[in-house]
């Protein structure tokens, strides 16, 4: 492989970082706000945890800063802890990563359901969306609640205050920001807009115009970066939890835009390193004063449509919003607080991909049901409760559905010409129909795994179901996992087949299943007897069908 010179690398991805650059500026100060925090913090997160989640990272596309993702539980944090408490939780998730990384427990985040995802990110999306109301109408001045919900009540108790031009421009730019995305889809409308909202701004504070609007420089001051503020580093028990959130999140995240960019450019990213380098860049962030950061989806896509070919891209970016930012923040103190909640509005409904939930609207009903709880416990009580809620449900619905045990059932006609198939619920056979009367043999099919969880299942089904049929053959073939309670299940089984005057017999039994098996008692009995066969036309052929006339097709129940 030719090794590529720096100053190739830098040539071919100046242009992508310095796309991105011009993208990160205005995204960052937007949601650093929808997270609680000042604008400046939201810059020194993009340029600190960008840059030296670069020098690390494991994918070559990665944009790491301030995302919509955390945004919902930032601004919950910051409501209760203050904007100046956001570094420390950096801190906190960044550390959280690091031992997550050290004890490689990125391997379990199968455990966090799909469903849950789409609605803690349904939920966030409400979350940004509804936190804009303020400017979006141009209301100032109203106190501020912890609960998301009570700061909603408030906005619609002062809603004869709004201000009809702020709320028109906060629509113009909406409608301008969808309007362009679909009609230019390769210029990112933020960057064509921003100026725009600029000038606006500029003009309003001139007494230019009729137009009068609130800006970021009326809400936070004049603003002006050092690329280092001392964070306070006040730390409390309970500020675990959320880091903990943080963290989960903030890896999920990263690992599904990096799986993302794979898919665009046909490579494969390295999750070791990108676990590690998201640790160290969120800790770099604490440690210079800006919040908790994770992988940017949309900037991510945007820098590989930007064209860039190396991580190269993403130093370059963070190392263009601290210059720009250096020389020209000061000019987005004007930027009008309706634009900025257009912005946040614009990012919130992206955020959501109806695909999904009317897939699982279609699909399942019940995965719909747990995203919408998700989602509204997400934005009635914070994001922490929904994503563990969602989490604990599906579990739950998860164990359940293994415990009916899954099984296949094939009853043969005792002319022995013929195989006839019965169905069932997933829990109990549907009664039997006129044609089983004329069959003799059961072929019971375990599926999946014989265990603690399912292993009651079977016994009863099998209790219930086996009179009428002389011989059983229980057959193993797909039948990946068993453990102790599996391998007394399978005891008393073979027990009440032969105890109801019914032969039993075993087929396909692989190396893994025997293990255990060989130690029990009435599987020894059987092999001794003649009765384990290796495939289950084997089973049939000692019991006088012929081969050919047993199909090992799936059905189902």
């Amino acid at each position: 492989m030719a090794i590529v010179s720096l100053e190739e690398k830098m040539r071919k991805n100046w242009k992508s970082g310095l796309t991105v650059a011009l993208v990160a500026i205005p995204l960052s100060l937007s949601l650093a706000i929808a997270s609680g925090a000042t604008p400046v913090q939201g810059i020194l997160t993009a340029v600190w945890a960008g840059l030296v989640y670069s020098l690390f990272a494991g994918s070559n596309y990665n944009i790491v800063g301030p995302t919509g993702a955390l945004s919902g539980i930032l601004v919950v944090f910051s409501l209760q802890y203050g904007a100046e408490s956001l570094p420390i939780l950096a801190l906190l998730a960044g550390g959280i990563i690091f031992v997550a990384f050290l004890l490689k427990l990125e391997r379990y985040l199968v455990f966090i359901p799909a469903s849950a995802l789409h609605g803690f990110t349904l939920g966030v999306a409400c979350i940004i969306g509804l936190n804009q109301m303020n400017f979006a109408l141009g209301l100032s001045g109203l106190p501020k609640h912890e609960k998301l919900s009570q700061n909603v009540l408030e906005s619609f108790a002062n809603i004869g205050s709004t201000s009809f031009i702020t709320l028109g421009i906060f629509l113009v730019f909406l409608a301008a920001l969808f309007r362009m995305t679909k009609t230019l889809p390769r210029v990112p409308a933020v960057i064509a807009l921003t100026p725009l909202g600029l000038l606006l701004g500029y003009a309003s504070s001139q007494g230019i115009g009729f137009i009068e609007t609130r800006t970021l420089a009326d809400a936070y001051g004049n603003l002006s970066l050092s690329l280092f503020e001392v964070p306070r580093l006040t730390f409390e028990t309970r500020m675990m939890l959320p880091a903990l959130t943080v963290a989960l999140v903030a890896i999920m995240e990263t690992m599904i835009s990096a799986k993302i960019a794979d898919n665009m450019t046909k490579t494969k990213h390295d999750k070791r390193r990108e676990m590690k380098a998201l640790a160290f860049s969120n800790i770099a962030s604490g440690v210079f004063g800006g919040i908790p950061a994770t992988a940017a989806l949309a900037r991510t896509s945007l820098n590989v449509r930007a064209g860039a070919t190396d991580k190269m891209s993403a130093t370059l970016s963070s190392v263009l919003v601290g210059v720009i930012a250096l020389l020209f923040l000061k000019f987005f103190q004007y930027m009008p607080l309706a634009v900025i909640a257009s912005i946040l509005v614009f990012i919130a409904v992206r955020m959501v991909d109806a695909k999904n939930y009317l897939r699982a609207l279609r699909m399942d009903r019940k995965n719909f049901a747990v995203m919408m709880l998700v989602a509204l416990i997400t934005v009635y009580e914070d994001p922490i409760t929904g994503i563990l809620f969602g989490t604990a449900v599906m579990l739950v619905l998860f164990v359940e559905t293994l415990s009916q045990g899954q099984f296949e059932m094939v009853l043969n006609h005792k002319d022995k010409k013929v195989v006839e198939k019965i169905s069932g619920d997933g829990r109990w056979m549907t009664p039997a129909g006129p044609g089983t009367k004329k069959c003799d043999t059961l072929v019971y099919s375990l599926k999946g795994q014989l265990a603690y969880l399912n292993a009651q299942a079977h016994v009863e089904r099998l209790e219930k179901q086996i009179k009428g049929y002389s011989r059983i053959v229980l057959r193993f073939r797909e039948l990946y996992f068993i453990d102790l309670d599996g391998v007394e299940a399978f005891e008393e089984i073979v027990e009440h087949i032969e105890k109801e005057g019914h032969q039993a017999l075993l087929s396909g039994v692989n190396p893994f299943i025997e293990d255990l098996l060989r130690h029990s008692k009435p599987y020894a009995r059987l092999r001794r007897e003649g009765k384990v066969f290796e495939k289950t036309t084997d089973a049939l052929a000692f019991l006088g069908y012929g081969a050919l006339n047993y199909k090992e097709t799936p059905v189902h129940f």
